[in-house]
């Protein structure tokens, strides 16, 4: 089969493979720098050829409810923003994750606090990975570097939150959802039937079961030890996605004596920086985390025996380098550089930090 290159964002792209994929449903809601999901939805009309259901709600705050009713229900549904709507949505998030419904959000981060600007950035590291909501509940969270990644993503997140009943985010920033590549788009996948929903999902509230009793779907619990129970019972499986599903990319780590960790936009652009430093005959390498949870936090623990520093690169103050000094445990130094309000620094810069912070 020949395969299928176009040149599109990575909002596009998310957009493209949402359809393709056999989402049963999108609820979104406008905001630079991700609006292009939204309105590349609206131009493909999914719903006359494959019956996906498109709706720019009226608030993200609505998005997310009816992302949570439809999820309710077995279907494949996915909602997007940027960071100032993911704040909006994280009440609907938590809700979502305690009733162990599995769905993909992605967030498109822009500067912030605030209003902030509608330049990309990365600082939503602490309310995803740390869990933006009430409760002690975790999101499967992928970082896609490439526009590639944003569609082959969309996929992987669906499995990954159908496979372990919980919400996945997608967590990109304004370089890669607005940059254009080129991509090679999945095939076409029919839509689920609903008997395929009645045997993948059997727990989903579909009105009535074949014994015809009710599956109720809520994150309400009035006892405090059956609340106590469900919480175990997540964390449990929480311990299960950390010991199988991390993920991570590794460019000339095996002779290195420095590492840069960076995901999304910043891996790309310290990679340049790793070949620049390299060039004046520094060893360094690049580890990019592809899951920021579970993180690669015994990778890193390993690499803290083998190389004199890690530079945290993250285009923010300073939030990864917390898992990345935990992994570490005190072991070797670890510094971070990163640019504020929107300002995306360039491989020079990045390796004179380098330079000034580790050797």
């Amino acid at each position: 089969m020949t395969e299928e290159v176009v040149l599109m964002k990575g909002n596009e792209a998310i957009a493209y493979a949402a359809i393709r994929c056999g989402a049963d449903g999108y609820f979104g809601y406008p905001i630079t720098p991700q609006s292009e999901v939204l309105e590349t939805l609206a131009e493909q009309k999914p719903w006359e050829t494959t019956g996906m259901v498109v709706l720019q709600a009226e608030s993200e705050v609505a998005a997310i409810n009816m992302v949570y009713g439809a999820a309710g229900s077995g279907k494949m549904v996915l909602t997007s923003s940027s960071s100032p709507g993911i704040s909006l949505k994280q009440e609907g998030i938590s809700y979502i994750a305690g009733a162990e419904l599995p769905c993909l959000i992605v967030n498109v981060m822009r500067g912030g606090p605030g209003l902030g600007t509608i330049q990309p950035s990365q600082a939503d590291y602490f309310q995803t990975v740390k869990g933006g909501g009430h409760g002690d509940y975790r999101l499967i969270t992928l970082a896609p570097a490439s526009v590639q990644e944003m569609a082959d993503f969309v996929a992987l997140s669906f499995e990954l939150a159908f496979t372990y009943r919980n919400p996945v985010m997608m967590l990109a920033d304004g370089v890669i959802g607005q940059m254009m590549e080129k991509v090679v788009l999945p095939p076409q996948k029919p839509r689920r039937t609903e008997e395929e929903l009645i045997a993948q999902c059997p727990w989903a509230s579909t009105g009535k079961t074949r014994d015809r009793k009710p599956n109720i779907i809520t994150s309400l619990e009035l006892q405090p030890d059956a609340m106590e129970i469900n919480n175990l019972r997540f964390q449990a499986k929480y311990k299960e996605i950390e010991a199988r599903e991390v993920r991570y990319e590794e460019v000339n780590c095996e002779d290195a004596d420095y590492l840069i960790v960076a995901f999304g936009s910043m891996a790309r652009i310290g990679q340049k920086a790793m070949e620049t430093a390299r060039e004046e005959g520094i060893k360094v390498g690049i580890l990019r985390p592809i899951t920021l949870w579970p993180f690669p936090t015994e990778v890193i623990a390993q690499y803290a025996g083998k190389v004199k520093g890690f530079l945290s690169l993250e285009l923010n103050a300073g939030q990864m380098i917390e898992d990345i000094r935990l992994a570490v445990n005190g072991r070797v130094k670890v510094e971070h550089f990163g640019r504020l309000g929107g300002i995306v620094p360039d491989p020079d810069e990045i390796v004179c930090a380098l330079k000034e912070k580790l050797l």
